[in-house]
């Protein structure tokens, strides 16, 4: 279920025909904060994110956030872990350090890029290391936490 915190700022009036809607392509400004207000990501001070709604490109709980929404109009609002990046225990893997190519430095918090059994390709953290082995995630680093988003749509454009 999606929280929207009702931090509506006042959207100038909207020629009718712009309001977001399933198919419409949006151009958006946005910053993601987690609980503690750490900024997890932005875009602003460079390009907003341009998407179409309904493609599925965008978290569930983000793009209703963003239908009805008007050019100009501000919004605020909580998307659940559950909603946006559920963490998944089938993403973190355990690996005999044998395993490890005998060059690769291995370290906490060091990102490694791993080849999946289709050819896909995977980033995983390691998240703890022993003498046998090393532990990866590659669940995204904002998994199993809710998110906060200050958006701003600039524009939209309908199909």
């Amino acid at each position: 279920m999606t929280k929207i915190a009702a931090h509506k700022a006042a959207a100038p009036a909207a020629p009718k025909g712009l309001t977001a809607v399933a198919g419409s392509s949006v151009a958006i400004h946005y910053t993601g904060t987690l609980e503690d207000g750490s900024v997890f990501d932005s875009s602003v001070g460079g390009s907003p994110l341009q998407v179409k709604l309904g493609e599925g490109s965008l978290i569930p709980g983000f793009e209703r956030a963003v239908i009805g929404m008007h050019v100009g109009e501000k919004k605020t609002f909580t998307v659940l872990a559950a909603d946006a990046y559920p963490f998944d225990e089938n993403l973190v893997m355990n690996m005999p350090r044998a395993a490890a190519p005998p060059d690769l430095v291995l370290e906490v918090d060091k990102i490694l890029l791993l080849q999946g059994p289709g050819g896909e390709r995977l980033e995983a953290r390691i998240t703890a290391l022993t003498d046998e082995g090393v532990t990866l995630d590659a669940n995204p680093p904002v998994a199993g936490k809710d998110l906060t988003f200050a958006i701003e749509l600039i524009s939209l454009v309908h199909s």
